[in-house]
């Protein structure tokens, strides 16, 4: 049974809404944080943060950008906790969060959980929102998953989701981008991090929404992502995401690292880094909700911005 944050408000939320309550009125009937005991009540989860408390030491790298990247009351799901992302004009980097789990090569990328496993396969969630009057689509650089190698940040296989990165892309849309840095019997192949000259791209797929086009600024947007490697002899790995549990875009039958298997899944990076597109305001994106698990997660259930009807998709 797919286990949805916040389950045993759905109901009570559903007959509020019915009821005509506006999102604040909604905020204050959400009393049970998602991530409170969350180690009990979901024992698949390798990291809950709502960021109702401050959990950003936690990260092995965190990137506040000179306060534009930030834990902010107000700006989260249901006026909660969040994320505030700033961009600035002419300056590409907005901050980021980086995650570690399981074993990892290397004592500076602190893992959050024993750092022993070997991860082959993981699912992580957030929630996203773009400010209204929001220009310039999806913003580049958005989340991916990776296996860490060498202490130099070598990866044997990385799973981006981002939109504009492609020469072909559209800016109003989330690509699946995923990329081997083995070759495909499973040897290292990549000496250092982002080592592009080395990595074996598998084949992008984008998103059938345009998630960043007018009709859905200023909206929270459920986004899941799920990782899994191939088989040491098969070509059966899998790249996938989802928004507001609907399946937007999908890559299986993917050789991502041979034989490779010194290393698993062991880090998820949630960033702000935009190159392609000009923008000249200044403008921010919000984040909430993050969650890593090894089975699916599903999406909380969301109230709309103020005067705005909740998304419904395309």
């Amino acid at each position: 049974m797919r286990v949805r944050l916040r389950w045993s408000l759905v109901v009570a939320m559903l007959v509020l809404t019915a009821s005509g309550l506006d999102d604040r009125q909604w905020a204050s009937a959400v009393e049970q944080e998602p991530c409170v005991d969350w180690q009990r009540r979901h024992p698949e989860w390798l990291w809950c943060d709502d960021f109702e408390r401050d959990r950003l030491s936690q990260y092995f790298e965190y990137d506040q950008r000179h306060g534009r990247f930030v834990r902010e009351a107000g700006i989260g799901v249901a006026h909660s906790m969040g994320m505030r992302a700033e961009y600035l004009p002419g300056d590409p980097h907005g901050g980021f969060l980086h995650l570690a789990f399981g074993k990892t090569p290397s004592p500076y990328i602190r893992p959050v959980d024993a750092g022993t496993a070997r991860y082959r396969e993981i699912y992580w969630r957030f929630d996203l929102r773009l400010q209204p009057g929001w220009v310039g689509g999806g913003a580049d650089k958005l989340t991916r998953a990776t296996i860490l190698s060498t202490d130099r940040f070598a990866q044997a296989a990385i799973g981006h989701l981002w939109s504009g990165a492609r020469p072909d892309s559209d800016p109003d849309r989330l690509y699946l981008d995923p990329a081997s840095g083995t070759d495909e019997f499973g040897r290292l192949k990549t000496t250092t991090y982002n080592d592009f000259p080395r990595l074996r791209w598998l084949g992008a797929d984008g998103s059938r929404t345009a998630l960043f086009d007018a009709s859905h600024l200023g909206r929270w947007l459920c986004i899941e992502v799920h990782m899994k490697l191939n088989s040491r002899d098969a070509d059966d790995g899998v790249l996938e995401f989802w928004v507001d549990d609907r399946l937007e875009a999908q890559r299986t039958g993917l050789n991502w690292i041979g034989a490779y298997d010194d290393y698993g899944i062991n880090a998820v990076y949630l960033e702000q880094y935009w190159t392609s597109v000009p923008f000249s305001q200044v403008q921010q994106r919000y984040w909430d909700n993050f969650v890593v698990s090894t089975a699916r997660i599903g999406c909380a259930l969301s109230p709309p911005p103020a005067s705005q009807e909740p998304h419904r998709g395309e």
